[in-house]
């Protein structure tokens, strides 16, 4: 089948197809007589799986290497189990910063509504991110 073939197949744009390629997620493909690239079944089978770990947050590198150990003939059903590990540990951290992150907005929101823009000088530049006791120096 054709590239376009392909990217029907698949809801993908013939452009990112070229563009796994080009990053070696994808095995060259065949060519026929007059240049076009020619792709078998597996190659959507391929793209699925690529899409689907980007859905979870895969990196194309963590992909990459996922691909990797099976083109070696080996499952990567432990290696796959370890990235997401990882990467659910990552979103654990990110979600501790992000609540870290809404105290401090939700400080410095309550904390505007009791100073008074007339207060604030130059030097300050907006004394509602100020450092509190920065705000208090005339």
């Amino acid at each position: 089948m054709r590239i376009g073939d392909v990217a029907t197949a698949t809801c993908l744009e013939t452009q990112a197809i070229r563009f796994y390629e080009r990053k070696g997620l994808l095995p060259p493909p065949g060519r026929s007589p007059n240049g076009y690239r020619v792709y078998d079944a597996a190659t959507i089978t391929r793209l699925e799986f690529i899409r689907s770990g980007q859905g979870a947050g895969l990196t194309l590198a963590e992909i990459a290497t996922v691909l990797a150990v099976r083109d070696e003939g080996d499952t990567p059903c432990a290696h796959v189990r370890a990235l997401l590990t990882a990467k659910l540990a990552d979103v654990h951290t990110r979600q501790r910063q992000l609540r870290a992150l809404e105290t401090e907005l939700d400080t410095l929101i309550r904390r505007s509504d009791t100073l008074d823009p007339a207060d604030c000088t130059d030097a300050q530049i907006c004394h509602i991110i100020t450092p509190e006791q920065d705000a208090k120096i005339p």
